[in-house]
């Protein structure tokens, strides 16, 4: 047995890691394994539990992950190793060999590294040492400020170690294996300024005096971007330290057979400077990472129409000309323009001109043009900006040939391919924050003009997605109109069917740049995008997407993918992609009139998905619709694994639900309308007060428009439960009262226990217990007469409760028991509800070890499913539990 925290924090045995179960318990044993033999009272172990305000019932929850995680490791074979966890008043401590902790004994290696005399010891018990960590240290745990003290604490002993192997390595004469091991870590924290001069002096003494001075520059732009301030002593240490062993440096200029022999000219091919330029300072960092990172790199910066591409381009250039003291070339290579694009043969033509090529020595083959252009750039420090790359396949041919020359490549596209062939950085861009928005309207309007308002500014920002057209737009349209307030204009862009036409400017605009982004589309994943015009909510999966373009979800993944690449969506969680606002509007605009089925199939989809997952959540129970008779079965449905993975997709797809029904009933699919109003249930059940009323109540009224009773029965029984559970008992009795006698004349019996027995529940709330006990017992002989397991689960579960607050605790028992023998074993929830109810049961009789246990599983079952209320309600009721005894 042992245990990890330098990576993910684990229990290991013989056999492999032991799942510990959730966050809290792996933070638990993090506390207690950061101070093993030490007592460790509850109060710090709650603060590391719980990353905000930890709730009431912390110390009883933290009970019953004390009480799991003993069980754990007596379940393992704890006591051999002598570890003990052991409660000592109102602390825990974990008794065990600090050997068994990997974090000790790396902490221990690293102590007696500093103390050997042989460098080559010290290398040894260095690198045994580093050996332990499997990645940042005390990962799985909550994110609270005690975790992440102590992580960082670890990760700080870490890179001193690293140092230390550079240092011992270095005495050793090996520079070069100090500069591999140093290397990684700088890149990783390129603030660290002992990092970066360690691996400058290693590099140096490596025979590298030029990539040692190139780092230098390098931190010593970020430390000025990024805090403000100049390198520090170390640094300017070993900088001096560089320029006093080192030469200067030269590249090699070869003779270039067909230039002018008496001068080299300095081309400089770039556009003026942008105007107006702000913001992008991590970008930028980020660039000049990628163009100092390895020989002849290529960059590649992308990012949606309208992000600033061109302009960022060509500021770095110019900010960076001293970098490049044999030219600058440039080429706008029209990948996404109403022109074509130009011929390689005349692009190569330009460059090769401008390197001192006589006209007439110009070859006639691109071949030759290309193989004269690589040996021309060959000695030369020299840049290359393509701007505007369509594929890959246009930039290859124009690469130069030396190792000192940088290309910056800018696309629309991701151009993968040229990440895969000549491993071009990606640098993307993205939509500008809220500061550089509006530091960038102030450009054009002036710093007083926007600072006269700034929440208006920031609207703006929003309203333009941060996007530097849109803005610069909007800006031209504020200062043709000088009387106009920013807050003005915010109130004409929120319009959303007229912004768009608001953020164009004669030949330019978003409109303009998006039309010529997805005309260069294949066909498939331009009906795509039009069709994601007509999606009812912000994001969506494959399956939705193939859904409305009436194509599989195979197809829909390529076609996403295509248009991710395109920059026109964000993949921001795996597996569900997202345009943004003006993309989206853009979308819709195209999306009038051009597939007036995608809606439909989009709700038909909803409808089959609805039902796998329904049962997912809530295995056994009564399915909450049945299909329509017209019904289109979509090309293929979703599968959910598990409870957990349809309750996230309830939360992923929510809001396109909620706009589904709404769409459907537009439509006069009222028929859809109402189930769609209902499929997510067990999510409604689950987040009880997170505002269902008004979804339930669109959903009753197309039930009543379309005359289906049991519809309405459906629909009343849960908007009345609902209601109850907002404390609106009067509003909810209304529909309560009626949904029984709906469901009996649609002669659905299993509808009708279902509402009976919420409608009894609300009567007991009332104080109605007479008539509550009645109508519950008549649900449960309903139930019984229907053979549905999980409709006599419901009512017995209620009776129970009933019972309870009655104080007929036997009955409660054994209502309780009943409904445990009919339970499914995958419905978790239920099961946790069943547990507390026995729990409070065998209290109420006085057998409380036995009400302990079962609250205590409670807990943890409540936990692992995700029920909060439940876990609330079991150790609230546990501690009085304790406190009684």
């Amino acid at each position: 047995m042992e245990f990890r925290l330098l990576g993910s924090v684990a229990l290991v045995t013989e056999d492999g890691d032991v799942a510990l179960g959730p966050a809290k318990r792996s933070t638990l044993l993090a506390m207690l394994l950061l101070r093993p033999n030490s007592a460790v009272n509850v109060q710090q172990l709650i603060d590391a539990l719980w990353e905000e305000e930890p709730p009431t019932h912390a110390k009883t929850v933290l009970q019953g992950h004390v009480s799991r995680l003993r069980a754990l490791l007596a379940e393992h074979g704890s006591e051999a190793y002598g570890v003990e966890l052991a409660t000592q008043g109102s602390a825990y401590v974990l008794r065990m060999p600090e050997s068994l902790v990997d974090a000790h004994r790396f902490e221990e290696l690293v102590s007696l590294a500093g103390v050997q005399r042989q460098p080559a010891d010290a290398v040894r018990m260095l690198r045994e040492a580093l050996s332990y960590w499997q990645g940042p240290a005390l990962t799985g745990t909550v994110h609270s400020r005690p975790l992440e003290a102590a992580a960082g604490g670890l990760e700080e002993l870490r890179l001193t170690s690293v140092e230390a192997l550079a240092e011992a390595y270095g005495a050793l004469g090996e520079h070069a294996r100090a500069a591999a091991v140093l290397r990684t870590e700088a890149v990783a924290h390129p603030l660290r300024e002992s990092l970066a001069a360690a691996l400058m002096l290693a590099l140096g003494r490596s025979g590298r005096q030029s990539d040692a001075i190139d780092w230098y520059h390098r931190t010593r732009r970020l430390l000025a971007e990024e805090l403000g301030v100049d390198p520090g002593e170390t640094l300017s240490e070993a900088y001096a330290t560089l320029l006093r062993s080192a030469g200067p440096v030269t590249a090699p200029r070869p003779a270039a057979p067909a230039a002018d022999p008496a001068a080299v000219p300095v081309p400089e091919g770039l556009p003026r400077a942008p105007r107006g330029f702000t913001g992008r300072g991590s970008e930028i960092a980020a660039l000049d990472r990628a163009a100092r990172g390895g020989d002849g790199p290529v960059c590649l910066v992308t990012g949606p129409a309208g992000v600033g591409k061109t302009a960022f381009a060509v500021h770095w250039a110019y900010e960076r000309r001293a970098d490049f003291p044999d030219g600058r070339l440039f080429a706008d290579l029209r990948g996404f323009s109403d022109t074509s694009p130009p011929e390689t043969a005349a692009v190569l033509r330009e460059f090769l001109l401008a390197l001192g090529v006589q006209p007439q020595r110009v070859p006639e083959t691109v071949e030759a043009r290309g193989a004269l252009f690589r040996s021309l750039t060959a000695g030369r420090r020299l840049l290359v900006l393509l701007d505007n790359a369509r594929s890959s396949e246009q930039v290859r041919p124009l690469l130069p040939g030396g190792d000192h020359c940088a290309t910056l490549v800018t696309s629309r596209d991701r151009l993968s391919g040229l990440i895969a062939s000549d491993a071009a950085r990606p640098v993307p861009l993205g939509h500008l924050p809220p500061a550089d928005s509006a530091a960038l309207l102030a450009t054009v309007l002036g710093r007083t003009r926007v600072a006269a308002e700034p929440a208006a500014a920031a609207r703006i920002a929003g309203l333009c997605d941060g996007l530097p057209l849109a803005l610069r737009v909007t800006a031209a349209r504020l200062a043709e109109r000088p009387q106009w307030t920013l807050d003005a204009m915010v109130g004409e862009l929120a319009d959303e069917q007229g912004r768009l036409t608001l953020l164009d400017v004669e030949d330019r605009g978003v409109s303009a740049a998006l039309h010529l982004t997805v005309q260069q589309l294949p066909e498939s994943a331009a009906r795509l995008f039009r069709a994601i015009g007509l999606h009812t909510g912000s994001d969506l999966d494959r399956f939705a997407a193939g859904a409305l373009a009436g194509t599989s979800p195979t197809q829909a993944s390529v076609d996403l993918d295509r248009l991710a690449a395109a920059h026109l969506l964000t993949e921001a969680v795996p597996g569900r992609w997202t345009p943004h606002d003006l993309v989206r509007l853009y979308a819709r605009h195209l999306a009038e009139g051009a597939d007036p089925e995608g809606l439909r199939r989009l709700v038909d989809h909803y409808l089959f998905t609805g039902l796998a997952a329904d049962a997912a959540a809530e295995p056994g129970s009564q399915p909450c619709y049945s299909l329509p008779a017209d019904v289109r079965r979509p090309a293929a449905t979703r599968e959910f694994e598990d409870r957990t993975a349809a309750l996230d997709w309830y939360v992923a797809e929510r809001a396109a639900l909620e706009g589904a029904v709404t769409a459907a009933a537009s439509l006069g699919l009222h028929d859809r309308a109402w189930r769609l109003s209902l499929v997510q249930w067990p999510l409604m059940l689950m987040r009880i007060g997170d505002g269902w009323t008004p979804l339930l109540e669109a959903g009753l009224a197309s039930a009543e428009h379309v005359g289906d009773l049991d519809a309405q029965s459906r629909v009343r029984a849960l908007l009345g439960w609902i209601l109850h559970e907002e404390g609106r008992d009067a509003e909810a009795l209304v529909h309560l009262e009626k949904a029984p006698g709906l469901a009996a004349r649609a002669g659905d019996t299993i509808s009708e226990a279902i509402a009976y027995v919420n409608h009894a529940a609300v009567l007991d709330a009332v104080g109605e217990h007479e008539r509550a006990g009645l109508l519950m017992l008549h649900a449960v002989s309903l139930a019984d007469r229907t053979g549905h397991p999980s409709t006599q689960v419901l009512t017995l579960h209620h009776l129970a409760g009933h019972c309870l607050e009655a104080g007929d605790y036997e009955a409660a028992l054994a209502h309780t028991l009943r409904a445990g023998e009919l339970v499914a074993p995958d419905a978790v929830v239920v099961q946790a509800q069943l547990q507390i109810v026995k729990g409070e049961a065998l209290a109420g009789i006085g057998r409380h070890a036995e009400a302990a246990d079962q609250l205590e599983r409670a807990i943890v079952a409540s936990e692992a499913a995700g029920f909060a209320e439940g876990s609330a309600r079991a150790a609230a009721r546990l501690s009085r539990l304790s406190a009684d005894r």
